[in-house]
C-alpha cells in the first residue's frame, strides 16, 4: 500500500538510468564491461562497420528512390569544418558558435542527381584526433569516396595531408575516389595556404581539388556532385569528361582585366 509519508526521494534511488545509444549502435550487441572506458569516448566497435541503411528503414523514414549508392568519408584534422561541411550539404545551414568536436564517427544520407541519375550518398563524418584514429582506419575499406579536407588558414592541416594521403594508400581500396578540399576559403586575410600550394599538392597526387566554404556554401554542392559523377562513372564506365571538377569561381579567379582593344 501506497505511504504519503513515505520520502519520494527514497524510491528514486531505485531508478537506473541507462545511457542512450547512438542510431548505428542500437542494433550491436551490448559491450562488456572491459569496453565500458572506450564507449564513453564514443568509439566504435573495431570490426565491420553496421548497416546504416538497414537501420534507417527500420525507424520508417520514407527512402528516396536511387540509381548508385557510394559511401563516402570526410577526413582531415580536427576543426579544419568537415561537420560543418556535412551540415552545410545535408541540411543548408552553417553551424555558427561555439566549436565541438566530433567525437567517434557520424553518418547523414542524401540523394543527389547528377546527370539525371540519382545518387545516394551515405555521408561518414568522422573525428580528426589522434586518439580516434584507429577506429577511422575500420572504416577506410568500406569509403566508396573520400573527402580530405584542409583549413586554408591553418598551415599545419595542410601540412598533414600527407599523412592522411599515406593512411589513405594503407588501408583504403586501390580505386577509392579521392577529392583534396581546401575549407574555409571565406576568410580573406586569415587565409595561411595559397590555392596555388592546394592545386600544386593535389597534382603530386593525381587527385581532384576544389577551395570549398562551409559558411558560405561555396563549392560545397559542387565537391559532392563531383564525387557523386565518379561514383557513377565507376558503376557505369562513361566519357572521362564527365568526371571534370566543375568548380564555382571565386572573387579571386574572376578576371579584373579589360577587353584587349
Amino acid at each position: 500500500m501506497w505511504n504519503p509519508n513515505i520520502d519520494n526521494r527514497q524510491m528514486e534511488k531505485r531508478v537506473v538510468v541507462g545511457r542512450v545509444r547512438p542510431t548505428w549502435a542500437r542494433n550491436l550487441p551490448e559491450v562488456r564491461d572491459d569496453e565500458e572506458k572506450s564507449d564513453e569516448l564514443g568509439s566504435m566497435p573495431h570490426s565491420d562497420p553496421p548497416s546504416p541503411t538497414e537501420q534507417w528503414d527500420q525507424l520508417g523514414k520514407p527512402e528516396e528512390k536511387y540509381d548508385v549508392f557510394g559511401k563516402v568519408m570526410l577526413l582531415g584534422d580536427s576543426g579544419v569544418g568537415k561537420t560543418c561541411m556535412l551540415v552545410r550539404f545535408r541540411d543548408g545551414t552553417f553551424l555558427a558558435g561555439n566549436y565541438i568536436s566530433t567525437v567517434g564517427i557520424d553518418f547523414r544520407n542524401k540523394v543527389v542527381t547528377v546527370d539525371g541519375i540519382k545518387v545516394k550518398l551515405q555521408i561518414w563524418d568522422t573525428a580528426g584526433q589522434e586518439r580516434f584514429r584507429s577506429v577511422t582506419h575500420a572504416y577506410y575499406r568500406d569509403a566508396h569516396a573520400l573527402l580530405l579536407l584542409y583549413d586554408v588558414t591553418n598551415k599545419t592541416s595542410f601540412d598533414n595531408i600527407r599523412a592522411w594521403l599515406g593512411e589513405i594508400r594503407e588501408y583504403a581500396q586501390d580505386d577509392v575516389v579521392i577529392m583534396l578540399l581546401g575549407n574555409k576559403s571565406d576568410s580573406g586575410l586569415e587565409r595561411a595556404v595559397r590555392r596555388e600550394e592546394g592545386q600544386r599538392l593535389a597534382r603530386e597526387y593525381q587527385v581532384a581539388f576544389m577551395e570549398t566554404s562551409a559558411k558560405t556554401g561555396l563549392n560545397v554542392e559542387a565537391a559532392f556532385a563531383h564525387v557523386a559523377r565518379a561514383l557513377v562513372a565507376k558503376a557505369n564506365p562513361v566519357d572521362p569528361s564527365r568526371l571534370a571538377v566543375r568548380a564555382h569561381p571565386t572573387q579571386e579567379q574572376r578576371s579584373s582585366c579589360p577587353p584587349c582593344s
